[in-house]
Formats: C-alpha cells, structure tokens, sequence
C-alpha cells in the first residue's frame, strides 16, 4: 500500500475520532452543567438566545462563584440564625406580611454572612444558582410574593407559601457545608 492510500485512510479515521472526542468532551460538559445547576440550567437556556450563550453565561457564574469566599457557619451561628428563624415563623400569626419582609432579610443576612455579595437581587440570583440552583425557584417565587406584600396585594395563603419557599433556601443555606443544617426547628 503505497503512502498516499495509507495517509488516505489515517486522515480521515483521525479526523472521525477527533470529532467524536470533541463530542464526548462537550456533552460531557454540558450534562456536568445541567446537573449542577439542575433546573437554573433549563431556565437559562429558555432565556438566552442559545445554548452555547446560556453554557457560556453558566460557566461565567461558575468562575465569579470560584472566586467568592463562601464558607459554612459554625455551629454556635447556625444556632443563633435557626433561632432567628423560630422568631420570624412565629411572627407570621399576627403579622404575615411582616413576617415574610423579615424572612426576605434574614435570607439576605445569612447569605451575606456565608459569603455571597448582596449587591441586588438578580445577582443574588446569579450567585446562588451556583451552588442552590434546585431551590432558586423557592427564592424567586417568596420574592416575588414579598414584593406584593410590601403594597398590601398579598393574600395570607400566598404568604404562608411565601414562608414555606424563603424556609427551603433558608435551610440550605444555613448547612454547614456537608448538606446537614442544625436541627430542633421548628
């Protein structure tokens, strides 16, 4: 077999298995993604103009989030934050929108006190899609109802859901790094 055959058959093999490596390696990336940002990564996708601009906007929170210093609490704080919460909860029956307002502050505090920037809410959202990207919809979902219930438009079930969804992104927030949060709350 003369070089140009051999060459004739090697490039284009060569070129087949760069191709299918370059495939694995992207669909390994993006299903790294998806499963880290879980739903986040859907919502992104809807609202970019692309997949690879939604990827690529993903990967941009990745490396801001790397950047930031996000460490657990110690237990004595998470002591003290689960308290807090035991407070607002019980707030709630004689002041629910009050109580909600509270439980969007003390979400706020925690997640400045664990490291997140609180610089505005869209890039709360951002910063925490990162790491809490399962329980976004909770946060977007209690601010939104808080929102309402800064103009009194807020029914009292949509509060109580309000409580239920800051609490979900509340407790993540307040584990200690290893998935566990302090336990005897309420």
């Amino acid at each position: 077999m003369s070089t140009g055959n051999l060459i004739a058959i090697i490039v284009p093999i060569a070129v087949v298995l760069i191709l299918l490596a370059l495939a694995a390696w992207y669909l390994t990336r993006r299903r790294r993604l998806q499963e880290r940002f879980g739903p986040e990564y859907e919502r992104t996708v809807r609202r970019s103009e692309s997949r690879f601009a939604a990827e690529r906007d993903l990967r941009a929170r990745e490396q801001r989030h790397d950047r930031l210093d996000i460490r657990p609490l110690p237990a004595p704080v998470r002591d003290r934050y689960a308290e807090d919460w035991t407070q607002v909860q019980q707030q709630f029956v004689d002041q629910p929108g009050q109580a909600v307002q509270q439980a969007d502050r003390l979400v706020t505090v925690l997640m400045r006190e664990r490291g997140y920037p609180t610089e505005g809410y869209e890039q709360e959202l951002r910063d925490l899609s990162v790491e809490h990207g399962r329980t976004l919809e909770h946060f977007r979902a209690a601010h939104a109802v808080n929102e309402r219930a800064g103009s009194d438009k807020a029914t009292t079930e949509e509060l109580r859901g309000a409580m239920v969804h800051y609490r979900a992104l509340f407790d993540e927030l307040l584990g200690d790094g290893n998935g566990r949060t302090s336990g005897g709350r309420t």
